[in-house]
Order: structure tokens, then C-alpha cells, then sequence
């Protein structure tokens, strides 16, 4: 048996929360066969956070879908806590980039719409969504309508929205993506905070190495179409890191000049 320290983690072997093989996936039409993900295999610990980075189009989304078991594999299995996925689940939740909130419901609405499905009692409903509003700190916000908020705080509506329901897997598609550079940074500390109170892993997929290496316990690094993993990365500096310091900046090179090698036009 094994040990990692990371991040003042300890991962033991046999931790795995995630674990992926032999992954494929092609779509298929009348006229055309692309495939996206060959040979995918992947072990992902619990309690992590693990970003996805790879050249634009190599596959990331695709990823992500196929764990939240939004479309099926062409062959290969997931399996999470020692169940094979085979569709959608209260195990895992999901945060989009365009946020993906209904504009007639408030705040606390938008958060309870889960559990609101699940039959969950309202006052349990309601009592969740506070805690998780809190969390995410916006319990003043909690009867606004959506169109009142800022981009971030949309983001935070759909964080909390995620993670009331305590999936075991968070799965976070460019959820900064569309904010602009400051709000960006902002939402960075403030999922960092989160992952202080929760013990949730997270897969988050990010175009961004600044962002990949200021939060992630790990980095994969996808090959160009058909992708595959070119190289894992283990972050050794603990949180919060100094995106200025030589180490930071020396880190990020490598892997921008890694994911060149592999941005090439398909």
C-alpha cells in the first residue's frame, strides 16, 4: 500500500473514488464516424479536485458528459463507488458555463428545483438551500430574482444548486469560462473556501492553465482528437499559491508548451 501527501491530503492507495477503462467514444451519423475519446483510463482519488486541460475540440465536454452518464460510452466503463454508470444519478451534479438557471424562480428556488423534483419536503427543501447559500455567501440574496445578480453570483446560484444535493462527484464544465478576469479570480478563492467545507470531488474542465494549476489537486493533460492522456500533472504546492512566484510560472510554461504540441488543426 501506498501514500501521496498532496495539498495536505493523504491519498492511500485504493482511495480511488472514480475509476475509468479503456474508454471510447465515436460518434457516428449516416455520413460520417468521429471519434472523440480511444483508450481512455483514469483513476480519480475521492476528496480531489482534478482539472482537464487538452487542445480546443480534443474531447474535454465529451468527458464530462460521459461520467455524468448524459450519453452512453461506445465501449469502456465508469464506474463510481463501485457502481458502473449507466446514466444520470444523484451521485453526481453539474455546473455549466452559462449558468443554466430558470429566470422566473429566486435564488432559493432555483436552488431547491433538485430536490423540489425528488419529492424532498419543503421545509427540508428550504432548509438545505439556506445552508447552502450560506455557503456559497448568498443568504442575503436568497429571494432575489436572477436577473438581479452578477455574473458571479449567477455562477454561485449554480454551485449551490450542484452541491445541495451532496453529490460524491461535482462536475464543473468552464464554469468561469464566461466571466470576465477579475469575477474570474473572485470565483476561484471563493470555490476554494467551498472545498474547505465540503468533502466533494471535483472534476472541473478549464481551457485555462493559470486556473488549472491555481486549484487542482492534479492536471491531466489530453492529446489532440482522438484524445488520450498525455501526461498527469500532481500539483506539490499547497493552497492558496502564488500565481507570481518562479515555480508557479515555471509550471505553467511547461504545460502551455505541452498543450502546443497537440493544438494543431484537425
Amino acid at each position: 500500500m501506498s501514500e501521496d501527501n498532496v495539498n495536505n491530503k493523504t491519498y492511500v492507495e485504493g482511495d480511488e473514488q472514480i475509476h475509468i477503462r479503456n474508454l471510447h467514444k465515436t460518434y457516428v451519423t449516416d455520413e460520417t464516424s468521429v471519434t472523440v475519446l480511444e483508450d481512455f483510463t483514469l483513476d480519480i482519488r475521492k476528496g480531489e479536485l482534478i482539472s482537464i486541460v487538452g487542445p480546443s475540440g480534443c474531447g474535454k465536454t465529451t468527458l464530462l458528459r460521459l461520467i455524468a452518464g448524459l450519453i452512453p460510452p461506445t465501449s469502456g466503463t465508469i464506474t463510481i463507488e463501485g457502481r458502473e454508470c449507466e446514466g444520470p444519478g444523484s451521485d453526481r451534479g453539474m455546473v455549466f458555463q452559462d449558468f443554466a438557471l430558470f429566470p422566473w424562480r429566486t435564488v432559493r428556488k432555483n436552488v431547491e428545483f433538485g430536490m423540489e423534483v425528488a419529492g424532498i419536503p419543503k421545509e427540508e427543501r428550504r432548509a438545505r438551500a439556506e445552508r447552502y447559500l450560506e455557503i456559497v455567501g448568498l443568504q442575503d440574496f436568497a429571494d432575489s430574482r436572477i436577473h438581479e445578480l452578477s455574473g458571479g453570483m449567477k455562477q454561485r446560484v449554480g454551485i449551490a444548486r450542484a452541491m445541495v444535493n451532496n453529490p460524491a462527484v461535482i462536475l464543473m464544465d468552464e464554469p468561469f469560462g464566461a466571466l470576465d478576469a477579475q469575477t474570474r479570480n473572485l470565483m476561484q478563492a471563493g470555490l476554494l473556501r467551498i472545498l474547505d467545507k465540503t468533502d466533494q470531488t471535483i472534476i472541473f474542465i478549464t481551457h485555462s492553465v493559470d486556473e488549472a494549476i491555481f486549484l487542482s489537486d492534479r492536471i491531466v493533460i489530453l492529446t489532440k482528437r482522438p484524445a488520450s492522456i498525455k501526461e498527469i500533472v500532481e500539483i506539490p504546492w499547497p493552497r492558496p499559491r502564488d500565481r507570481a512566484s518562479p515555480e508557479f510560472t515555471a509550471l505553467r510554461k511547461r504545460i502551455l508548451e505541452e498543450l502546443e504540441k497537440e493544438n494543431v488543426l484537425q
